[in-house]
């Protein structure tokens, strides 16, 4: 952990608790949740080297988090294939559907989500899952783990006029939710998915799944946490509790 991290941490618990009475919990998707970046990763590196993206050489992992993790599919469709969106569009969309097939058989949940999840459910506190993502994608993962009635809400950003980073998904969640910023936080693990949060208004968990802390630091969350078992995570709840 950063020296900043660790600084941060320690701000965290008067910043949760400034949220009391606590409202509303938003959460990404991807790399939140569940850990379905190396699924993501691998279908992206099959089917780009497939097509001979890169002069058939496999994407990497820093490649990967650079210019894919938590970005909308239209960017990424623009970044990949700037001569020929339409194809690159395509190319995403069969990406997705080869996720799909690698999540039904190997998705996982973030540790400690079930834990979180009933601390939410036994103080009556509202939830939203806010997403880069397509809808069918988001619709499966949730229904994988398990909460297709824990969330109140799904909000994609591709039925948004801006996805993520921009701050409209999660705007959004707190009108569909009826509830204030004031009193709301978001768990998020990309650097697009904090910055939304942030600009948003809202104090946000950042989730080291995958992406380097140093980078999601850049994004200005409260603080990192390594998953929902986190000493600091709960040190953060109980001080809300207090409130």
């Amino acid at each position: 952990m950063t020296a900043s991290a660790g600084e941060n941490s320690v701000e965290s618990k008067t910043t949760l608790a400034a949220l009391a009475p606590l409202q509303a919990v938003l959460f990404d998707i991807d790399g939140t949740i569940c850990d379905s970046d190396p699924l993501h990763h691998y279908a992206f590196r099959e089917m780009l080297q497939e097509i001979g993206f890169n002069g058939g050489v496999p994407i990497t992992e820093e490649f990967f988090i650079q210019h894919i993790a938590g970005k909308h599919n239209d960017d990424i469709a623009k970044f990949l294939f700037p001569d020929d969106i339409q194809r690159g569009l395509k190319f995403v969309d069969d990406k997705e559907a080869m996720f799909r097939r690698l999540a039904s058989e190997q998705l996982k949940p973030v540790n400690g989500l079930y834990k979180v999840k009933k601390w939410i459910e036994d103080r009556g506190i509202k939830r939203a899952a806010v997403t880069n993502a397509p809808k069918a994608n988001a619709e499966l993962m949730i229904s994988i783990l398990g909460l297709s009635d824990f969330f109140e809400a799904l909000i994609v950003g591709s039925e948004c006029e801006h996805a993520k980073p921009h701050p409209e998904p999660y705007l959004k969640a707190l009108e569909i939710i009826n509830v204030s910023k004031d009193h709301t936080f978001v768990f998020e693990d990309s650097v697009s998915g904090i910055k939304a949060g942030v600009a948003a208004g809202m104090p946000v968990v950042g989730i080291a799944t995958r992406n380097p802390e140093h980078l999601l630091m850049e994004a200005k969350p409260v603080f990192l946490i390594k998953d929902y078992e986190d000493p600091k995570l709960w040190a953060a709840l109980e001080e809300l509790d207090k409130k």
